[in-house]
């Protein structure tokens, strides 16, 4: 876009949730960082920000078509999981680049990124200047109750069982205050009366499985918060989704499960000592947690079930496809993070 005296200018997107960030925090860390930018390359073109601000029924798509219309190349996502997902959505196969300033609850793809969820200021940093990656989307065809189909992005996992439970029932002020440990919280009060769901499910349109399960996880990374290391062997860019199937029997099969994904998964299979004693140790668990991978997933549940979209409740669900879009997102990371 041309600017003052014909110039050309780069536009920059802010799409901010004003309920999840600290904006005037948020504003100066980004002037300093467009500053910083250009004063590293004062060969290239200026910036123009552009500061467009979510609400309850606009939580992220329109104001990046907006941004897109208006020329912009680069929007930076401010806010939580949730704002993340839908500027993601947005710009999905599309040329613009995603930057991500971290600051709701759980920052799941920033984690699995390496991108700084502590310090607005680092994150702006990465956002103007970090190297640009492109990484896969999950995409999710929803077959809901009243016979309607609806098609969402998601960047980390999608699940149906106790974690939709978990999610839908999480007090906001706890999430506010303790952030992912809100979570804790409503995973207690949720397990005494959980039940196990019955799910058929296919990998890449294959034959049909059934299970009895008590979440069932397809996800695009593989770290969560907490130290839970889900999916050891999982990235953002293979082209692959992952699933975990959860059946623990009692609680002590959840603390196996938890055992696993804080310790073993985490800390044991780093070393080749570790590994064989996860041989030795890890058939109990094996029938617990179950992995699998496809490029697509087709699950179908007896009766609606709530699910969820990374750490957002998305309503229920009778069914969900589920594929990668291969690639289809460019994200600014850390240089280390390549």
């Amino acid at each position: 876009m041309n600017g003052r005296g014909g110039e050309q200018r780069t536009i920059v997107a802010v799409v901010y949730n004003p309920v999840r960030v600290d904006v005037p925090r948020v504003r100066a860390a980004v002037e300093a960082a467009v500053a910083a930018a250009e004063a590293a390359t004062p060969e290239t073109t200026g910036h123009e920000l552009l500061w467009l601000e979510t609400t309850p029924d606009e939580g992220g798509q329109a104001q990046v078509r907006e941004a897109l219309d208006a020329g912009a190349t680069l929007v930076l996502a401010a806010g939580g999981d949730g704002t993340v997902r839908a500027v993601a959505e947005e710009l999905r196969d599309r040329d613009a680049t995603l930057g991500i300033i971290p600051g709701g609850t759980g920052n799941l793809l920033a984690r699995n990124l390496g991108i700084p969820f502590a310090s607005v200021e680092n994150a702006c940093a990465v956002a103007l200047s970090g190297e640009t990656r492109r990484i896969d989307l999950g995409i999710a065809s929803a077959h809901r109750p009243d016979g309607s189909v609806s098609e969402h992005a998601f960047l980390v996992m999608a699940g149906v069982g106790i974690d939709a439970a978990v999610i839908a029932t999480a007090s906001p002020s706890l999430k506010r205050r303790f952030g992912w440990l809100a979570y804790v919280d409503a995973a207690f009060r949720a397990l005494p009366t959980s039940s196990k769901v019955r799910i058929r499910y296919r990998l890449d349109h294959g034959h049909e499985r059934s299970a009895h399960v008590s979440t069932i996880l397809v996800t695009n990374v593989g770290t969560m918060p907490g130290n839970i290391e889900l999916i050891p062997d999982g990235a953002v860019d293979d082209g692959m989704l992952d699933v975990a199937i959860l059946q623990p029997a009692t609680v002590f099969g959840w603390l196996a499960i938890w055992r696993k994904v804080t310790w073993e998964n985490r800390v044991l299979r780093k070393s080749s000592v570790g590994r064989r004693i996860i041989r030795f140790t890890d058939r109990a668990v094996r029938t617990r947690l179950s992995y699998l991978r496809g490029a697509s997933v087709q699950l179908e549940v007896d009766a609606p079930e709530p699910f969820e979209l990374d750490g957002d409740a998305f309503g229920e669900v009778l069914g969900l496809d589920l594929r990668v879009d291969e690639l289809g997102l460019r994200v600014k990371v850390p240089a280390a993070a390549l």
